[in-house]
């Protein structure tokens, strides 16, 4: 069974973001030099900012799982690349508990862990060292991205939660008002609504992630359900405001009957999206290049 996790910041667009498959089944286009060599940077400036602070930083970039031709023609919106993938994982989501190792679980330890060097640093510390180690590459955390980036945050968790926010504005400007992704957008609700699928929002943005938020939700709500000090509902998001997931505990066998139910939900939504995803992922990915190196979201 897989170890309880704490709540962490599931974003959908961050999955693709980070070099996930995506929550839509999608894929993450590889990082540019650019984006690639800013992150570097910005690790070096922790690191040396740590130094300075008498604390001792690693500066870690992990390595991501190169690009495949067939992470390629998904980012495309290519349909038999698409269905491929949705046939197995679904959107992504209870994917992770049935696959977890395949599909990086952060509660397994993989077969071949790429180990970041500041994990055994950080073990070695009392409570209160922990304390002010944590202060202090908060503090640096917040010089680094000033000094490499030009932005004004002050965690890492800030780090994250501003590249959302920037991702989740430039994809609504860039496509929601696109006159191509409109029509096809509003057609594909049609058909899901057809097949009995509950459809709200039919913006290309909000169509694009639409069943992997459903499943989110559920992830969420099952997670919630197995503790005792988060409510049993999530409150509404605040405009600009990082969803908060709380993972549940599922073995592969418990996850299964819920990644069957989304793996049709995934194969409908494919089908009435049949014209949308083509026009709609190449301009996604587009949007993720922009944001991964104004970020540095690169790695090695």
């Amino acid at each position: 069974m897989l170890k309880p996790s704490l709540p962490t910041l599931a974003v959908l667009g961050l999955a693709v973001l980070s070099g996930c498959g995506g929550a839509a089944g999608s894929a993450a286009p590889s990082p540019s030099p650019a984006a690639a060599g800013k992150r570097h940077q910005l690790e070096a400036a922790k690191a040396d900012c740590m130094k300075q602070r008498g604390f001792r930083y690693v500066a870690y970039v992990q390595p991501t799982r190169q690009t495949t031709e067939e992470d390629r023609r998904r980012a495309s919106g290519d349909y038999e690349a698409m269905r491929k993938y949705r046939e197995k994982y679904g959107f992504g989501v209870f994917a992770l508990y049935v696959y977890p190792k395949e599909m990086g679980n952060p509660a397994v330890k993989p077969d071949n862990p790429e180990i970041n060097p500041n994990w055994a640093i950080q073990s070695a510390l009392s409570k209160s060292q922990l304390q002010a180690y944590h202060k202090a590459l908060n503090g640096c955390m917040t010089t680094a991205a000033n000094e490499v980036l030009g932005l004004d945050i002050k965690s890492d968790t800030d780090y994250m939660a501003a590249m959302y926010t920037a991702r989740d504005r430039a994809l609504k400007s860039a496509l929601n008002s696109d006159p191509r992704l409109v029509e096809p957008a509003a057609d594909m609700a049609t058909c899901l609504k057809g097949k009995g699928y509950a459809v709200g929002d039919t913006s290309p943005t909000a169509m694009s992630e639409h069943g992997s938020t459903v499943f989110r939700a559920q992830e969420d709500r099952l997670g919630r359900e197995q503790r005792d000090d988060v409510p049993d509902v999530a409150p509404p998001p605040k405009e600009g405001e990082v969803p908060l997931i709380y993972a549940p505990t599922l073995s592969p066998e418990q996850a299964r009957p819920y990644l069957d139910r989304e793996i049709k939900a995934a194969l409908d939504d494919l089908e009435c999206g049949k014209d949308f995803y083509p026009t709609y992922q190449p301009k996604q990915s587009a949007v993720d290049r922009q944001v991964n190196e104004q970020f540095g979201f690169g790695t090695s």
